[in-house]
């Protein structure tokens, strides 16, 4: 069986750097847009380095010229929620002009659910200096799902940091998946191998989900 082509966007960030170590794990040919390729400290014989700008026009479709899938982890750093819109956009676009059908997300919790229409970033004691971020994340959520594209947006644990790889999570729609005392939380690195679970085994086409332990 020949290798899945694959474009990830965001590699420099930790989740993206994850997406990149995970894919190449379960042997995918990983092509990765980087405008510093020297923040990318994975070397492999199937990964792939573009130097270039994301949100340049064309760049996202030359990128992914030949790739079956492109997963983005952008905005995943501080500062960027602005452009997440933008992004999605050209994202959509860059996947069309690729005849690239299938794109998977690595977005944002705060509009996961805590109870039927009352959202995470709803609660009164959400961090206001996270908002922005948030309210970005869920206009670039209405872009996605407006798609016709084989869409799909993951989204993490209300907290999600560098840790262990274990596999073992549990898995929701929706709803934000909490533990037995109220927590959610997932690593970096168990994140990651959910959405690249999702790659080799779809099951939420053209909708989303969430992990948590």
């Amino acid at each position: 069986m020949d290798m899945m082509k694959i474009l990830i966007l965001g590699a420099e960030g930790a989740i993206g750097a994850s997406l990149v170590a995970e894919a190449l794990k379960r042997k995918c040919e990983v092509t990765v847009l980087l405008q510093d390729p020297s923040l990318l400290k994975e070397e492999h014989a199937a990964l792939h380095v573009r130097t270039g700008d994301m949100l340049a026009p064309g760049a996202i479709a030359a990128a992914a010229k030949g790739c079956e899938a492109i997963l983005s982890a952008f905005g995943t750093q501080p500062g960027e929620g602005a452009l997440l819109p933008e992004a999605a956009r050209l994202i959509l676009e860059g996947a069309e002009s690729a005849g690239v059908d299938r794109v998977i997300i690595a977005g944002g919790s705060g509009t996961l659910l805590t109870a039927p229409g009352v959202r995470v970033m709803d609660a009164p004691d959400y961090p206001e200096e996270l908002l922005p971020v948030a309210q970005a994340h869920a206009e670039a959520y209405e872009i996605f799902a407006a798609s016709e594209l084989e869409w799909t947006y993951v989204s993490p644990a209300a907290w999600i940091e560098p840790g262990k790889r274990t596999g073992n999570f549990r898995v929701g729609m929706s709803m934000l998946v909490t533990d037995e005392d109220g927590h959610s939380r997932i690593s970096v690195e168990d994140f990651a191998a959910a959405i690249i679970d999702e790659l080799d085994d779809p099951n939420f086409i053209r909708s989303r989900f969430t992990v948590a332990y």
